[in-house]
């Protein structure tokens, strides 16, 4: 099935937004690695935006990023957040609290900890009651989402993709090894619904075959240690422009072939 490109989003050290990320995916200008600002993403109360945790705050920051780019309506949009491992920070504090002998659980943090927490929050933030599902698979992660927004799509929704990861504390990095901070997001609709589009693209789940690697050898190292980075080589595609091929890892030695067509 086809899908159109309304809108797109990235969040990266040295990537802050899409209209930064562009130039230097497609080639343009150089990559140089700075440290993420704090984000702070609107549309949140202030009292609702104290208690987000950082991985939210990538999240939603990637979201807006995809909305501030759209390039046709981002309204009544469904939504699908991905990714391998959630919060592990708050994760990895409800578990220390719980190991002790007299654990006090705080109730924001077991809020926070839930996998679908940042879409909660989009959803406060958008005032927004259309449908959303929270996605996991591992390093597959972004694929995986990407394939149920496509099937989300093809049954009448427009939908936004976020996917998004950041490292673990010790010791939840030792059972999902993640490096950095990497989230994106991808406005996506059926063809026959938009007469603007950044790009049309036509999936397919194909064999084993070498994933597409980028050029760049510090976003290299973040593709290969990131789940959600594993869409940055798609990314730099709908950079540069034209007709592409990029091939993402999927699971069981499957791969995601995504053809994409942009001016």
């Amino acid at each position: 099935m086809d899908l159109a490109i309304g809108g797109i989003g990235c969040i990266a050290p040295g990537l802050v937004g899409w209209a930064e990320a562009r130039p230097i995916l497609g080639g343009d200008l150089s990559y140089a690695s700075t440290p993420l600002p704090r984000l702070v993403p609107k549309d949140l109360a202030p009292n609702e935006r104290r208690r987000l945790g950082q991985i939210t705050r990538l999240a939603l920051s990637a979201g807006q990023d995809a909305l501030a780019q759209a390039v046709t309506d981002a309204s009544s949009l469904a939504t699908v957040f991905t990714s391998a491992s959630g919060d592990g920070e708050i994760i990895h504090s409800v578990c220390r609290e719980l190991a002790r002998p007299t654990p006090a659980l705080s109730p924001t943090k077991f809020h926070h900890s839930v996998h679908n927490a940042p879409a909660g929050y989009w959803a406060i933030a958008r005032q927004d009651h259309a449908p959303s599902t929270s996605v996991s698979a591992h390093d597959a992660s972004f694929a995986a989402g990407l394939l149920e927004a496509t099937t989300q799509v093809k049954s009448g929704h427009a939908v936004l993709l976020v996917a998004y990861d950041r490292a673990d504390p010790f010791p939840l990095s030792l059972a999902c090894p993640i490096i950095g901070s990497f989230a994106c997001a991808l406005l996506l609709y059926h063809p026959a619904t938009v007469t603007a589009a950044e790009a049309m693209i036509t999936l397919a789940i194909g064999p084993a075959e070498p994933e597409t690697r980028l050029d760049i050898p510090e976003l290299e190292i973040l593709r290969r240690n990131n789940p959600a980075a594993r869409a940055l080589p798609w990314l730099a595609a709908l950079a540069r422009g034209g007709k592409t091929r990029t091939v993402l890892p999927y699971l069981d030695d499957r791969t995601l072939i995504i053809q994409t067509r942009s001016g």
